[in-house]
């Protein structure tokens, strides 16, 4: 009878024994082996990650190739509650907030295209002159010459500074158009309508069948200028589109209702004051009305002085984000396709006595949270302190005149696309 015995592993794991010889390489070759099979796919019914990552791919995919009307109607047809942005707020320290939402960089300052001696828009003298006397005799016509009453409660702006506005503007887009031709094509809207719809961030939903779950937050600007210029070619860009700027993005870690923002749910609008087919689908300079509730003696007897500028620097952002984001949509960058050009528009921000300059760079649409992971790029603001037309006027006169802030105005409108 055979009795059992141990075997010695050495000839087992000895170097030339065949049941230890491998090929290194063997993982290599089966890497750079074509497959035979197509890639296994996750089912799009399932309730997984991975599924839901297919189906939103897909949908991007598809988006890509549709035309411009179709892209806007498919990204704002689902409604959810979103964070409403008001360019005008009582928020305190509003405008650090509105740069992170819309991911700007505040310069102060404006563009060295106008600071430049060199690049500034040449101003004809006589054009100066006559604006300034068409300006004052707007203004005379409306604090004096009328002789107008007293108006209703939380009206006066509207009572005394609408018309006045109104007319300097038509006077700014006419006079001119000899030294900037593309004035004479453009468009002028008062009370448009302008509206920006986009997602910033992620939040954890706190309650509900949903509870626990993350999704994007979703905000939306709608804005109402008083008037605003469009032209049927785009303004150049004030510096490069990959340029290195200095001054950051300020970052709130903070949930929005801390602001406070309020969550709503209605149409999902992006709306540049016009619709797609009009050819002058681009913005020139935007001009805005402080309401009553904003003026700077209601401000002061609040105790809310050191917050003037601040709201003034909060409206600038919101109204030329969401002008110049609306302008991008338009030519069919989203999110997903971002600029691959930088988008400029200016505003005014008047009480009818002072006034105060914003410049605009739209750099990115890739603000969502699957798109804004690798990406550098930061909108720029450009913006004054405010700066006083005239001080008052008194038995037919107007003391104080400050000819830099109609000069500034000039410049302004005579920026034109190279």
């Amino acid at each position: 009878m055979a009795s059992c015995s141990r075997l010695p592993l050495h000839p087992f794991l000895s170097a030339t024994s065949a049941r230890l010889v491998c090929n290194r390489n063997v993982q290599v070759e089966a890497s750079t082996a074509k497959s035979l099979y197509p890639p296994i796919l996750p089912s799009r019914t399932a309730k997984s990650k991975s599924a839901k990552r297919r189906v939103v791919t897909e949908f991007f995919e598809q988006l890509r190739a549709r035309p411009v009307q179709e892209k806007i109607r498919a990204l704002t047809r689902v409604q959810r509650k979103k964070y409403v942005i008001y360019p005008q707020t009582f928020a305190l320290n509003a405008d650090k907030w509105y740069q992170h939402y819309t991911k700007t960089a505040y310069l102060s300052g404006l563009p060295e295209k106008y600071t430049e001696i060199h690049s500034a828009p040449l101003i004809d003298e006589s054009v100066l002159s006559e604006l300034r006397s068409v300006v004052c005799s707007f203004i005379l016509q409306e604090h004096w010459y009328l002789k107008k009453g007293r108006s209703f409660i939380q009206r006066e702006q509207e009572h005394f500074v609408t018309p006045f506005l109104r007319n300097m503007v038509c006077a700014l887009k006419n006079l001119p158009a000899k030294e900037n031709p593309v004035l004479c094509l453009s468009s002028l809207d008062f009370d448009p309508q302008v509206n920006y719809y986009w997602l910033r961030g992620e939040r954890t939903i706190p309650a509900g069948h949903r509870s626990g779950r993350i999704e994007p937050m979703r905000f939306q600007i709608d804005d109402k200028p008083h008037s605003q210029i469009r032209i049927p070619q785009q303004l150049p860009e004030f510096v490069p589109l990959e340029a290195e700027i200095s001054a950051e993005v300020p970052v709130i870690s903070v949930a929005p209702d801390r602001l406070p923002l309020f969550r709503r749910q209605y149409d999902n609008n992006i709306f540049i004051g016009a619709k797609l087919e009009d050819p002058c689908c681009y913005g020139h300079t935007q001009f805005h009305m402080v309401p009553d509730r904003f003026r700077r003696d209601k401000m002061s007897k609040r105790g809310l002085s050191d917050q003037v500028e601040v709201s003034l620097r909060a409206n600038g952002i919101a109204s030329l984000f969401a002008w110049t984001g609306a302008q991008a949509m338009y030519q069919g960058f989203w999110s997903e396709e971002d600029v691959s050009r930088p988008f400029v528009s200016q505003a005014v921000i008047t009480d009818g006595q002072f006034f105060s300059f914003f410049c605009y760079q739209l750099n990115t649409l890739a603000l969502s949270p699957r798109a804004d992971g690798n990406n550098a790029r930061k909108n720029l603001c450009w913006g004054t302190e405010s700066m006083r037309l005239y001080e008052r006027v008194t038995d037919g006169d107007i003391v104080g005149w400050n000819d830099a802030v109609l000069r500034l105005m000039l410049q302004f409108l005579l920026n034109k696309p190279q």
